[in-house]
């Protein structure tokens, strides 16, 4: 998201930053962070654990590294000439025992930073309540003070429920506020916090390393006001024109019980959502007076920022070339379909070329159908024709060779990349929207990997039952797919 015009005018900083690491590029702060720095001049090295998520990305004129705080080995080298380093990331998503390994990763990357010398962390983390005991908001609590016990000052920022494209808590909220008309809901929902908006939370990321008087403290970061997470629903609802859902509170539903089914409710990876939801018996505050005499700029209000949340979304490229996480593109344009995608695929290794294999892949849907399980394919096809749908209607226009915009069958050429990949758009009918890919990767030892990879955006619990229930195809289909188009490149060879 663009710098929003209406923030205020900043004093002059006590310096210009040189260059900045972004620890967690790939996830949904760092991957706006990122795009901020660069419109402010700053120099960013980007890092993740999987480099080629961050080339997705193609941010222009920034290092990529690839780096993993749980493999010290692998962090002297992203760390080197920093001067700031941002410490984005988190276990949640490694579910049972994430909070010791968030402070195994944080205890490598402040040794590390001091061993090469970084100037400053800023670590992101989140609002404590008091007598805290949920385990993801200990684990951000600790994570800060492992940080801390290094030489390398240590600038930390704690924010609650961030408003902005990606951020799990919002995206938990529009999920239920889309696809759930009557909710019963534990007590939290009258639970208290002070939502910020992704810009307003960006501009304090970019400008608190740039002064002095931030090094070594710790600040609360809340919004224009504070509401319930009811209110919240029922304005999210109404800014994306649609009836509030109603909300029936019932006191036997604890956090822990209503976590247990938001697999069915929600496409937010369910580790992440159900250690969010537990915390939410708390009522949160933020005492962010001097972080506001610091950096001061006008606060958005719930309602504004998420208006500037479908707004960014509706301004985004209308065409991507491949899957990235989020892409309105890829979720046909919907502001009601889920954010976060479900996926599953599978691979296989042949000694062919990425030539041969190309070949084999751009003449999918042709002479030899799908390589493999045909029957299943056209079963689907002929579902979805019965259904209204497209079906098989679709012939290709050329047996052997792709553009973008062509058609195979059902599936619409997203993008293609020779000898690297090809994605297809989904285009049956179906309560959500998805991708399928095929990814070839050249082996060091010679000859080439191939990955199918099917990613699904639901729409509501439609579009969840709707991927559940082919799951169990999809765990034989792709991988069988990947191996029959390995035996194809190496006959034809």
């Amino acid at each position: 998201m663009k710098q929003s015009p209406i923030l205020e005018p900043q004093s002059e900083p006590k310096h210009r930053p040189g260059l900045c690491l972004v620890f967690g590029a790939s996830g949904y702060i760092g991957s706006h962070l990122v795009p901020r720095l660069l419109d402010e001049g700053i120099p960013v090295r980007a890092s993740s654990r999987n480099r080629a998520v961050l080339e997705a990305r193609d941010w222009p004129g920034i290092e990529l590294v690839e780096a993993d705080a749980l493999q010290p080995a692998s962090l002297d080298a992203a760390l080197s000439g920093v001067e700031t380093a941002y410490y984005l990331v988190h276990s949640m998503g490694a579910g049972k025992d994430f909070g010791r390994l968030d402070l195994e990763a944080a205890a490598n990357f402040a040794a590390a930073a001091q061993r090469v010398g970084v100037h400053r962390i800023l670590y992101l983390g989140g609002l404590v309540p008091e007598n805290a005991d949920s385990e993801h908001i200990v684990s951000r609590r600790d994570t800060g003070q492992v940080l801390r016990q290094g030489e390398v000052p240590v600038i930390e920022l704690r924010a609650g429920i961030i408003v902005g494209p990606g951020s799990a808590a919002f995206e938990v909220m529009r999920d239920l506020v889309y696809h759930l008309p009557v909710m019963i809901t534990p007590r939290w929902v009258r639970s208290k916090s002070p939502p910020l908006a992704l810009d307003n939370l960006l501009m304090y990321l970019v400008r608190l390393p740039q002064m002095d008087a931030a090094k070594g403290c710790t600040f609360d970061a809340g919004g224009a006001e504070t509401l319930t997470y009811e209110q919240m629903m029922r304005i999210l609802a109404e800014v994306g024109g649609k009836r509030p859902p109603l909300i029936i509170p019932v006191p036997v539903l604890s956090p822990r019980l209503s976590s247990y089914w938001l697999r069915l409710i929600t496409a937010v990876p369910t580790n992440i959502a159900r250690a969010l939801i537990e915390g939410l018996k708390h009522d949160f505050s933020a005492d962010d007076a001097e972080l506001r005499r610091l950096v001061p700029q006008q606060l958005l209000g719930f309602r504004d920022a998420v208006a500037a949340v479908f707004a960014a979304e509706r301004a985004s490229e209308p065409v991507v070339a491949r899957w990235i996480e989020g892409a309105f593109a890829v979720r046909n344009r919907r502001i009601d379909y889920a954010y976060y995608a479900k996926r599953s695929g599978g691979s296989a290794e042949t000694q062919a070329s990425p030539a041969a294999v190309w070949k084999v892949v751009s003449a999918i849907g042709g002479a030899d159908g799908y390589y493999y399980m045909n029957g299943l394919w056209q079963l689907r096809e002929l579902i979805d024709w019965m259904a209204g749908g497209p079906g098989h209607g679709h012939a290709r226009r050329h047996p052997t060779d792709l553009r973008v915009g062509d058609r195979i069958d059902s599936w619409k050429v997203l993008g293609l990349e020779p000898e690297r990949r090809l994605s297809l758009a989904f285009g049956m009918r179906a309560p959500g929207a998805g991708l399928l890919e095929f990814e070839l990767q050249p082996r060091a030892q010679g000859g080439t990997r191939v990955t199918v990879t099917a990613y699904w955006h639901p729409a509501g619990v439609w579009g969840l039952l709707y991927w559940y229930a082919f799951e169990p195809v999809h765990k034989f289909l792709f991988s069988g797919t990947a191996e029959a188009i390995c035996r194809h490149a190496e006959q034809r060879g």
